[in-house]
């Protein structure tokens, strides 16, 4: 088995500014990477790469949306000609939305399906040439939605189960080219993924958030996702919620359903 080392690597991610994010950032930096942050708003990036330096951490910024193809291209390959190289991308920009389907427009599906799984195609695809320079690691950051249905959320489940055939597919066509990609499965995080999911029109959603199982922070998560980006995984539980999830719903689908349709009633 391949056991990776992050010094003197190079680690982009996007969505880099808050949240996992964020906590990314910090964690690879302190395994003695070096840091490409891209994300959308620039005062954000100001604040996250004077954290990073305070802490030794060397970093370069990088103002993107992801849904832009051409952003992507210029931030990737500014972070490759500002290092030298990049070792590591990290598709961790999200949005999700909370409504039915039945109630939700048709532009909300798409804004989240755009973001989640269109904007990792746009950097995985620039970031590509570097990684297989490098024999890289492409890390995507999907969902126990991706691998089991989560009510009130179709267009982000839609979005992360094409995460998973989008990245899975590609593992099997760069392997041999010695580029590891890994799918990270989280639960619950306390981010700000959900405080600002949308609502059926396109605004804030306003309602409560159900969760099941403990809320992770997103340190803990970084934690387990690093760990395992040494370890060269190819599919990443890092609750014992996801993984009994992903099993139940495999072994006793019709369970499942029951069990999420349940619990999340109140967000429909």
């Amino acid at each position: 088995m391949i056991r990776r080392s992050f010094r003197g690597k190079v680690v982009a991610i996007t969505g880099a500014a808050g949240g996992l994010g964020k906590a990314l950032a910090h964690r690879f930096g302190r395994e003695g990477a070096s840091i490409a942050a891209l994300d959308r708003t620039e005062a954000d990036l100001v604040e996250l790469a004077a954290d990073l330096s305070g802490a030794g951490i060397a970093v370069r910024t990088f103002v993107c949306d992801v849904t832009d193809e051409a952003a992507c291209r210029q931030a990737i390959h500014g972070a490759e000609e500002a290092f030298g190289r990049i070792d590591v991308l990290i598709n961790n920009a999200g949005i999700t939305h909370r409504s039915s389907f039945a109630g939700t427009s048709a532009d909300v599906v798409k804004r989240v399906v755009e973001v989640n799984l269109f904007g990792t195609i746009h950097c995985t695809h620039a970031a590509l040439p570097a990684l297989l320079k490098t024999g890289g690691q492409v890390i995507g950051i999907s969902s126990v939605a991706g691998i089991a249905p989560l009510p009130a959320r179709t267009g982000y489940a839609a979005s992360k189960h094409a995460l998973h055939g989008f990245l899975g597919s590609l593992r099997t066509e760069v392997a041999d080219k010695g580029v590891g990609v890994m799918l990270v499965c989280p639960t619950f995080i306390a981010t700000g993924i959900e405080r600002n999911a949308l609502g059926p029109d396109g605004r804030p959603a306003g309602k409560p958030q159900v969760r099941m199982g403990k809320q992770a922070t997103a340190d803990e998560v970084a934690d387990s996702i690093v760990t395992a980006a040494m370890r060269n995984e190819s599919l990443v539980f890092t609750s014992a919620l996801g993984r009994v999830s992903f099993w139940l719903n495999a072994i006793a689908p019709r369970l499942y359903e029951r069990i999420v349709a349940r619990k999340f009633r109140q967000e429909l």
